[in-house]
């Protein structure tokens, strides 16, 4: 399996003085369990909400809080620590960070050891700002953030939902998960490249009812596809999820559309594509559903025998694409090449992913995938076992050759 492209590298945490603070823990943790080195680098204020010491003791580092040492009458040092630091990291993430050291960024000030250390800093810095809503909406904070843009810095916007004041609005620090995915993306070299498109993703199963409590399904997580949505919007598009029944959770950006059967499933994809640019059809639909559907639970006694089954319509066959980018998928048992080969051909598509169940950890039900590209020119990428993330950011990738 390809290497998890967080593991081995050097990254500072800058942690500022908000109520979220806390939530560095997180960061800390999963950054750790990814097989990150992490440095801590935090603001007097932000010691108010959580000590030096539990960081410290999470990421076996000291941390940094001060310019200078406690008596600089007593001691000395010739150690330019925030040049270390700054040389030592593949990326700097600052999560929480205050509007105040956002300001203090976009206006070159170094006056603390955070802000004295980003301005020496080599590697990319990924900035994820926190502030009640009025603060976070304030004219000049938006203006701050805008420039810190233009300088070339990654910004995560903050989430909409209820803050500490109370108040509801944008403003919340994200959610762990998309700190750390954003992480994993700027570390893989990919820049906002998706900016301006609008992309259609498709995921999940469909279940086909028998009758009120039973149906015909498959096995799909929907993984994929909210990966693929997930990554989509990290690089910039716009980006709507059609989705079968799943646990797998979205990003809030994410125009989310949940459906059941292959017929909301059609019918959604319809309305949308015209919308997009993109159509990137990854739901394992059923190409079976039962002819009749009873309006009452089967009962045993009724010694029901068989289910007559009827075809479902075709959605990527039966779509008019026009203009539209369109990627299909072929999760495969025997002859995969083939039969991807031609459902390219059969379904007009522009590229196909496949992968195959012989592959181990590939496929449903997994957090890893194998796969190979192959575009209707006829070239064809094979990718090692990877997460459903990076396999999502080849796909996408490989789009962008044809975009």
């Amino acid at each position: 399996m390809q290497k998890d492209i967080l593991s081995g590298k050097k990254i500072l945490l800058g942690v500022t003085g908000c109520i979220a603070a806390y939530k560095s823990v997180y960061i800390v943790r999963e950054l750790i369990k990814r097989g990150s080195d992490v440095k801590v680098i935090m603001t007097p204020a932000a010691t108010e909400f959580i000590t030096p010491l539990t960081l410290s003791a999470l990421t076996k580092n000291e941390v940094v809080v001060k310019l200078f040492p406690k008596s600089t009458s007593e001691n000395t040092s010739i150690k330019t620590w925030h040049i270390d630091l700054a040389l030592w990291a593949d990326l700097m993430i600052i999560a929480p960070a205050t509007m105040n050291t956002v300001a203090k960024i976009a206006h070159g000030f170094a006056d603390n050891a955070l802000t004295t250390l980003v301005m020496a800093l080599r590697s990319p810095l990924l900035i994820s700002p926190a502030a009640d809503v009025d603060m976070y909406e304030n004219k000049i904070a938006r203006k701050n953030l805008e420039i810190l843009k233009e300088a070339g810095y990654y910004i995560l916007d903050a989430e909409k939902g209820e803050l500490a004041s109370g108040l509801s609005g944008t403003g919340r620090l994200p959610e762990t998960a998309k700190i750390i995915d954003s992480a994993e993306l700027i570390l893989s070299g990919i820049k906002n490249d998706l900016a301006g498109k609008k992309i259609l993703v498709t995921a999940g199963p469909t279940y086909e009812d028998i009758d009120p409590v039973r149906y015909i399904g498959n096995r799909s997580s929907g993984k994929m596809g909210f990966e693929i949505a997930k990554s989509s919007f990290l690089r910039g598009a716009e980006v709507t999820l059609i989705t079968g029944p799943t646990n797998e959770l979205s990003y809030q950006e994410i125009k989310l559309i949940n459906v059941r059967t292959a017929k909301e499933m059609k019918d959604a994809v319809v309305k949308e594509l015209k919308k997009n640019h993109i159509l990137i059809m990854s739901a394992a639909v059923a190409d079976y559903k039962p002819a009749n559907s009873a309006t009452k639970k089967i009962k045993k006694e009724d010694n029901l025998s068989s289910i007559k089954l009827t075809k479902t319509d075709d959605i990527l066959s039966s779509l008019k694409k026009g203009n539209k980018i369109s990627v299909g998928f072929a999760l495969e048992t025997d002859n995969e090449l083939n039969n991807a080969l031609k459902k390219l051909k059969s379904k007009n598509l522009d590229l196909i992913v496949l992968n195959s169940l012989k592959d181990k950890n590939s496929g449903f039900e997994t957090e890893t995938n194998k796969i190979k590209i192959i575009h209707k020119s006829g070239e064809m990428k094979d990718f090692p076992l990877q997460s459903k993330f990076q396999v999502a950011n080849n796909i996408l990738t490989e789009i962008l050759k044809i975009s």
